[in-house]
């Protein structure tokens, strides 16, 4: 066999294009000549060239899958919540405003009690805070908006850990806890709030543990829940608790609206996971849990937002980490609940 010559690639036939199969042996010829004509590389170029490489090799791969949003100068990084809320903060929003209701509508009695024993009213200056986010929860999920993408694509890593996009809709959404292939179906009632939620939950360091220790739980074989659907629930949980008032007072006191609500948002979740643990609830106890929840973050937010500040500064009192992730044994009388159960959630009971 002859050492020197040039052999077309292994596919290549005699019923193949002769062209390729020549291109093929200049494209050799081409390498073995430019390798040979290479010069000495100054030792400058040299330590330039290793740092290049270095940086090169410390960059993340991302492999977008069919369906995913593609562009080269944004694909794969992650949104901050801060850089989502600003996208809403500066969009036209007119016509989703046109559909919010800042409070509860009171009528006699009840707005005469409400007047005299109810909450205070949110300062003027923290309205307008309040009505982008209801607007924001009427907003549904447009796959076409890079800004929609990039926050699916940043809850769908920090949850599972990927360092790749994926597609915005098919089934790795369902193992997430969505209950369909397009998360944007499972949104009713929360609208696009939900899934600024599900960001903040999985982008402040100080919560992103609790995200992944309660949806550690959610995957239980038979604890197990659907976290993003349970997720949303929950943020409809707090837009009830905001347009009925309870929030004004710690609004007020903070002067500020959105981060009571994320906070509330995470110290219900929170709440949820230590009841769902210590009391043994599984799926079929969803629509009791939910409702109670509810109850609880109309009637004393601050001791849920006093709990959550407990569990995420000094993590020595109620619900810890350890304790959370931590596997309990559950009788038998329990049993196993297939996947397929429908969950019953707030959307449902209103």
């Amino acid at each position: 066999m002859n050492e020197g010559a040039c052999y077309p690639p292994k596919g290549a036939g005699r019923g193949e294009d002769q062209v390729s199969v020549l291109k093929y042996q200049m494209d050799l010829q081409d390498l073995t000549e430019e390798d040979s004509s290479l010069e000495p590389v100054a030792a400058g170029d040299s330590l330039e060239m290793l740092r290049a490489e270095e940086e090169w090799e410390s960059v993340e791969s991302i492999r977008p899958e069919v369906g995913s949003w593609e562009r080269p100068d944004r694909t794969g990084q992650l949104i901050s919540f801060n850089e989502a809320l600003q996208h809403f903060q500066t969009a036209d929003l007119s016509v989703c405003r046109e559909k919010i209701q800042s409070t509860v509508p009171r009528r006699g009695l009840s707005a005469f009690l409400h007047c005299l024993f109810g909450p205070p009213q949110l300062c003027d200056g923290l309205q307008e805070e309040r009505d982008l986010i209801l607007a924001i929860a009427q907003c549904s999920l447009d796959h076409k908006d890079p800004v929609h993408g990039r926050v699916l694509q940043t809850i769908y890593k920090r949850l599972t850990g990927s360092r790749f996009d994926c597609a915005l809709s098919g089934t790795h959404w369902e193992e997430l806890g969505f209950q369909g292939s397009n998360p944007g179906t499972d949104l009713r009632g929360a609208g696009f709030l939900a899934l600024l939620h599900l960001l903040y939950l999985v982008m402040d360091a100080k919560t992103l543990l609790l995200a992944h220790e309660i949806f550690r739980l959610s995957q239980h074989h038979v604890q197990h829940f659907p976290f993003c659907v349970m997720s949303v629930n929950i943020t409809q949980i707090v837009i009830h608790a905001l347009r009925e008032e309870c929030l004004s007072k710690e609004c007020n006191r903070q002067h500020t609206v959105i981060p009571v609500v994320n906070s509330l948002y995470a110290a219900i979740f929170l709440h949820l996971a230590y009841i769902w643990k210590t009391q043994q609830k599984t799926i079929l106890d969803s629509s009791f849990v939910l409702k109670d929840l509810e109850i609880l973050a109309k009637r004393n937010p601050k001791q849920l937002l006093r709990n959550l500040d407990i569990y995420l500064t000094k993590r020595t009192k109620g619900l810890s980490p350890g304790k959370l992730s931590r596997t309990q044994s559950i009788p038998e009388s329990h049993g196993s609940h297939p996947k397929t159960l429908t969950f019953t959630g707030i959307c449902d009971l209103h």
